[in-house]
């Protein structure tokens, strides 16, 4: 099968590439996380760090082994695409464009890269939308069961599965699929969603909803830092290639005229509203790309075998031209190609979340060496505070090379882990000001600054670079634990 084919290669590109750098921060978090198991986390659900933990197990702290589930993510995400075109009715045209198409859009090409919770959020969109499909093409209401099972993964994977959900329940109730709603079948479906996000629900009662006050700092913050700009724009240039563009338009005019399949439209139409008006990032909706492409894909071959044989090759060849250039412009920022050279330096250039993952051995290496120069009775009783979670996943996961204490840290997840119960008298401190902290501990003295070999500017280095010694803190660590997590 040509999708398959297709799917692999890509995948295997990733797997060749993913080794060239380091972990990004995101990644550190899931890393600390996946260390301390638990029905949530402040920042997310629990399933993205039990799949770090089961990493871990299996793989050890590897780069390449590490992100291989993002990796075969995407390969699914990949096959599922062209598996509509095909359940569409399209051919192998349809399907291997529409692979290729998704394959080479900069979204799922940077989800492969790295180990994040949004690629497995990207694959349960994609799975839900393509079960939706055979749903409404055999008429088989047993396929609720499997969205209920998908709903639920993402449920456990990011709370933002839930626009994908409403556009679900919109496109039932607008449309003839209104029918399921009296089938038992449909409301199994349901009933196995709830059922496996109800340990996660759990959690967030006992933890007072502080998933939800999480999200709404980080919205608060992503708003006013800008981030939430460009969202129409972000559809065009980041969710799909842009050379396809007419085809997932396409695909979302068929939807529409198409009375079996129009569900499908109101749930890529749902989601994009609610994120426009709620000032949601560009690349939310991802997810609900393929499904256009796919059936944009089936419409083209249609209207493709209505032209003159040499026409046909000539559109043919340049769609598949222009999805590759692109393809290839979106690689090169996006994928870490090389660990030297022009090639290396391009993509630095022009892709910050690569810059995040430079620097993080070096950062606890150099820790790890104030600690070395301090004095013994300084050394006995030692803290290290850190004010952000890539500072505490890299000296959680790497520290203990040079027999650093565990970190400490109010931000995130690392609140949930308190304080150590033995006093601590001298503290080295990162991710934060001189300001900050002065006012947190007593006697600190700058120590140093977070550097990296590849003079790389990125946010420790740029924004919090220096290195404290400071004595006892000025409050009780009660006091400091008792407000809540901060959030980052």
């Amino acid at each position: 099968m040509p999708v398959l084919v297709i799917a692999v290669l890509f995948g295997a590109a990733h797997m060749l590439t993913n080794g060239q750098y380091g972990f990004h921060r995101d990644e550190w978090q899931f890393l600390s996380d996946a260390q301390h198991l638990d029905w949530g986390f402040v920042p997310y659900p629990p399933l993205t760090a039990a799949l770090e933990h089961l990493g871990l197990k299996m793989f050890g702290l590897s780069l390449v082994g590490l992100r291989l589930f993002s990796v075969l993510a995407q390969v699914l995400v990949i096959l599922a695409g062209g598996l509509m075109a095909r359940d569409l009715g399209g051919g192998r045209l349809a399907q291997s464009f529409t692979a290729i198409a998704v394959a080479l859009s900069p979204l799922p090409i940077f989800e492969a890269t790295e180990f994040q919770y949004s690629s497995f959020d990207l694959l349960w969109w994609v799975l839900i939308a393509w079960c939706v499909i055979r749903l409404m093409r055999d008429d088989e209401p047993r396929w609720w069961v499997a969205i209920g099972l998908l709903a639920g993964l993402g449920l456990q994977t990011k709370y933002s599965i839930a626009f994908e959900l409403a556009g679900v329940l919109v496109g039932v109730l607008l449309t003839d699929a209104r029918r399921y709603v009296a089938n038992s079948w449909f409301w199994a479906g349901g009933a196995i969603a709830l059922l496996l996000f109800a340990p996660n629900l759990v959690w967030l009662v006992r933890h007072d909803f502080v998933s939800y006050h999480f999200l709404q700092a980080i919205h608060a913050r992503d708003v006013h830092q800008g981030r939430a700009d460009g969202f129409l724009r972000d559809q065009f240039l980041l969710n799909a290639n842009l050379f396809a563009a007419p085809v997932w338009l396409a695909g979302l005019f068929a939807y529409f005229n198409d009375r079996r399949y129009r569900m499908l439209a109101w749930m890529y139409v749902v989601p994009l509203l609610l994120f426009l008006f709620a000032q949601g990032r560009g690349y939310y909706t991802c997810g609900a790309y393929p499904m256009l492409l796919a059936m944009g894909s089936v419409v083209g071959e249609q209207w493709l075998r209505t032209l003159r044989p040499a026409w046909r090759v000539g559109i043919t060849t340049l769609m598949f031209t222009g999805v590759f250039a692109i393809g290839t412009y979106a690689v090169l920022n996006i994928v870490p190609i090389a660990s030297s050279g022009p090639l290396r330096d391009f993509a630095l250039r022009n892709n910050g979340d690569l810059r995040e993952e430079i620097g993080w051995n070096e950062l606890v290496a150099h820790v790890a060496a104030i600690r070395d120069a301090l004095p013994t009775e300084q050394q006995a009783n030692l803290g290290i505070a850190v004010g952000n979670y890539g500072e505490y996943g890299a000296i959680a996961l790497l520290g203990p090379q040079y027999h650093l204490p565990v970190p400490i840290t109010t931000v995130n997840s690392g609140w949930l882990r308190g304080y150590p119960h033995t006093p601590l008298t001298t503290f080295i401190v990162l991710g934060n000001s001189q300001e900050r902290v002065d006012e947190l501990f007593i006697d600190c003295r700058l120590a140093g600054h977070s550097t990296n070999a590849l003079g790389v500017i990125n946010e420790e280095s740029r924004d919090h670079p220096d290195i404290f010694v400071c004595g006892r803190t000025r409050k009780p660590p009660s006091e400091l634990w008792k407000h809540g997590p901060d959030f980052g």
